[in-house]
């Protein structure tokens, strides 16, 4: 199995989730825990994924729940650092995603 690692550091107004390795359905669990961690009430919570090669559908809707759930916390998700094939997979998950 790759390697993968979750990083999380929190500013004022900001929480750093910071992910390196593969986005997929065994590593999704280890965001949402981290996630689930920090307060993200009023804060942007920005996913730093330079270090993620790949990301599949299971990355895909995990990102969509991180919006919802960010939003709902008066919030906002910002995503930072795309590869090329993750920012495939949202490019073809069409606007709104």
């Amino acid at each position: 199995m790759p390697s993968f690692d979750v990083r999380v550091s929190s500013q004022h107004n900001r929480v750093v989730i910071t992910v390196a390795g593969e986005l997929d359905f065994d590593t999704c669990p280890r965001i949402t825990q981290a996630t689930d961690a920090v307060s993200i009430r009023d804060r942007t919570l920005c996913l730093d994924m330079a270090g993620v090669s790949f990301m599949d559908a299971s990355g895909l809707a995990l990102l969509q729940s991180l919006h919802r759930h960010s939003e709902a916390q008066g919030g906002a998700l910002e995503l930072s650092g795309l590869q090329a094939q993750p920012r495939r997979v949202l490019e073809l998950a069409g606007p709104g995603t």
